[in-house]
């Protein structure tokens, strides 16, 4: 394992996206490799992280290049209305799109992204933080349940994959 001197999380900017468009072919270039067909060409893309970026929601994480990014939202998706809450549907915050470079992966940077997330949901008074994963990532599901985020339902993304993405809340 490696110790990094120097690890910064900021805001994202237009600039930052192509590097991130990389990271993220590089992760599901990754997770094809080990039968999760969780991202594809359609998703994430650059339209997504344009729209993160408008909105003040795209953070990365660098050391002396960006090698990981994580979107915390206060916007709920459509797809998230039927699943049945641990908290009302109102301040609330959502992470998207966290992803770690696959060389820098198992080295606690991601844990570095949720912290950091969860922190700015107690700073700002949020009342829990949800999110989705793919149902065919089982690293993932045990990275979340871990951090003590409850399993609640399932949501289909039909351009991204066939099976669901399991819902999680983690209330503050």
């Amino acid at each position: 394992m490696q110790i990094y001197a120097f690890i910064m999380i900021r805001k994202g900017t237009s600039e930052d996206i192509d590097t991130i468009l990389k990271i993220t072919k590089d992760c599901a270039i990754d997770m094809v490799s080990k039968n999760i067909h969780q991202w594809n060409s359609q998703y994430p893309n650059r339209a997504a992280f344009e729209n993160d970026v408008s909105r003040n929601e795209l953070y990365v994480l660098e050391e002396e290049t960006i090698i990981g990014c994580i979107v915390i939202s206060s916007y709920m998706d459509t797809e998230y209305q039927d699943i049945s809450w641990l908290t009302p549907n109102s301040n609330n915050l959502y992470i998207h799109r966290l992803a770690i470079h696959p060389n820098y992966q198992r080295t606690g940077l991601a844990q570095k992204l949720m912290k950091f997330a969860e922190d700015f949901a107690i700073k700002n008074e949020f009342i829990s933080i949800r999110l989705d994963t793919f149902s065919k990532n089982a690293r993932n599901q045990k990275f979340y349940e871990l951090r003590n985020y409850k399993k609640l339902g399932a949501i289909y993304f039909p351009k991204q994959s066939e099976y669901p993405f399991f819902c999680y809340e983690f209330v503050l």
